[in-house]
């Protein structure tokens, strides 16, 4: 019993970290239908930027945190401006075709100043904020990885349902066309869109490193866990990628501790089969039906 609640633990913690890293990919997909397939990389580049100025630049954790988050943001702008505006109008093929070469540019440039090898943060979580339940013991990454991704997901929740920008962007989501006409900046909405997305990405990275080490390849593929994570709960639901997130890291959690490890990182892909077969709009995905 005490094996099995260790498991659920650790599970929930993955899995809101998992949801977090859903967001923001829900968030681009329901502002401008386009399904980012850099998602992965950007969790990559999160990760590495916290390693340079919190192991090698010598920057105060807290600091160099919030200057990961801050860099990301950033970036999403930037992303946004220099690659995907250009081609607004343009057939969707192109701009999702834009986000592969963009994934793969990021990944070429995160080798060739990296490398493939493994990096692993200096240890600064305390040991104190452990927790201990009779005989199950929480380390402090899982702690810190559920209280983080607790609080940002409320964050943003609050931020989506009470601020202007937040209001605009559920707007846009829901009909570009009205919104437009009520007078809503919509480039202004993907720009947003794009570094909201950047930063959840940069926070998931650097939980990931502190979990399992910083290195390009690993942290690339858990982010396209964000696909079965996503088609799970519904491409256009927020809270539907926090629930596939629960579910995707739960499973995958037990299943390498009860069948095999190596099992476990097909798990998500097992399920990503399994719902576009039984009920391809997700959890909470609507269904589209198209009148002639």
């Amino acid at each position: 019993m005490d094996f099995f609640l260790q498991l659920l633990i650790q599970g929930l913690s993955v899995g809101f970290l998992y949801a977090l890293a859903a967001l923001g990919f829900v968030m681009i997909f329901k502002s401008s239908s386009v399904l980012n397939f850099a998602h992965g990389d950007l969790l990559a580049i999160g990760a590495f930027l916290f390693l340079v100025l919190a192991a090698w630049a010598k920057i105060p954790f807290l600091i160099a945190f919030f200057l990961t988050l801050i860099g990301c943001f950033v970036l999403g702008f930037i992303i946004e401006r220099l690659f995907l505006r250009p081609l607004i109008g343009e057939a969707l093929i192109m701009v999702i075709m834009l986000t592969v070469g963009l994934a793969a540019m990021f990944k070429g440039l995160l080798l060739f100043i990296f490398g493939g090898n493994l990096f692993a943060y200096p240890t600064f979580l305390p040991e104190d904020i452990s927790v201990r339940i009779g005989n199950i013991n929480i380390a402090p990454v899982y702690v810190a990885s559920f209280v983080i991704s607790i609080i940002f997901l409320l964050l943003f929740g609050l931020f989506f349902k009470y601020s202007s920008q937040g209001i605009y962007m559920r707007s846009v989501a829901d009909n570009q066309t009205a919104a437009l006409s009520l007078g809503v900046h919509v480039r202004r909405v993907f720009a947003l869109s794009w570094a909201i997305a950047a930063l959840v990405c940069a926070m998931s990275g650097i939980i990931l490193g502190i979990i399992s080490g910083v290195n390009v390849h690993s942290i690339s593929i858990i982010g396209l866990k964000v696909f079965p994570v996503v088609i799970l709960g519904g491409l256009e639901s927020i809270g539907g990628a926090i629930i596939g997130g629960i579910i995707i890291g739960v499973l995958e959690t037990f299943t390498g501790g009860y069948i095999s490890t190596s099992l476990r990182e097909v798990v998500p892909y097992i399920i990503l089969v399994f719902i576009l077969l039984v009920k391809p709009y997700g959890l909470f995905g609507l269904v589209e039906i198209e009148r002639v």
